[in-house]
């Protein structure tokens, strides 16, 4: 795969390449390592019979090169207790894919609403100071367009960040906007 575009959001890529420059060249590389293959078989209504491009497949490819350099899983488990409310909900987390030093990576071919969840995500852990930068690796329009219907785009990610100026989300991000080769 290759990168269409980056957006740096509250200097998201500046951190990046001034502290972890490292993992940057390695984010890099995961994702030139990335085969996008068809391997989908379409049963929507708009695209029957189509081959799509596959994104479990992209991100079993990316799950095994991000382990290889050593990211792991970050996950804060919690019980919900709400003020003046009975009921207690053990067991909730919040989960990061990806995870070196304070690096957060999300990679994400689903819904737009999880896209920006992840912003969220990226700000808990940054309050909780177990992050310094997130960075979310989304398909392009035109990636999107080539699989299954209800994958989101990072365009419209970036589009509704900078609407929102700088008050959501109030940590550095990076958006990498992918595409195939």
């Amino acid at each position: 795969m290759k990168i269409l575009h980056e957006y740096s959001h509250l200097g998201g890529t500046e951190i990046l390449k001034v502290r972890y420059p490292d993992y940057e060249r390695e984010i890099y590389q995961v994702i030139e390592s990335i085969e996008a293959r068809r391997t989908k078989i379409s049963n929507e209504k708009t695209m029957k019979g189509k081959k799509l491009f596959s994104p479990l497949d992209m991100n079993n490819q990316f799950r095994e090169s991000f382990r290889r350099l050593g990211y792991e899983e970050l996950r804060d488990t919690y019980t919900i207790t709400i003020p003046n409310y009975p009921v207690n909900i053990p067991g909730a987390f919040k989960q990061i894919d990806f995870v070196k030093n304070k690096v957060l990576v999300e990679v994400q071919f689903g819904k737009y609403a999880f896209m920006f969840y992840d912003m969220a995500k990226f700000q808990y852990f940054f309050n909780e100071n177990k992050a310094d930068v997130g960075i979310e690796i989304v398909p392009c329009h035109a990636l999107h367009k080539e699989m299954s219907t209800g994958v989101s785009y990072g365009e419209q990610l970036i589009y509704d960040i900078e609407r929102l100026k700088r008050h959501f989300p109030a940590v550095p991000v990076k958006i990498i906007l992918i595409d195939t080769d």
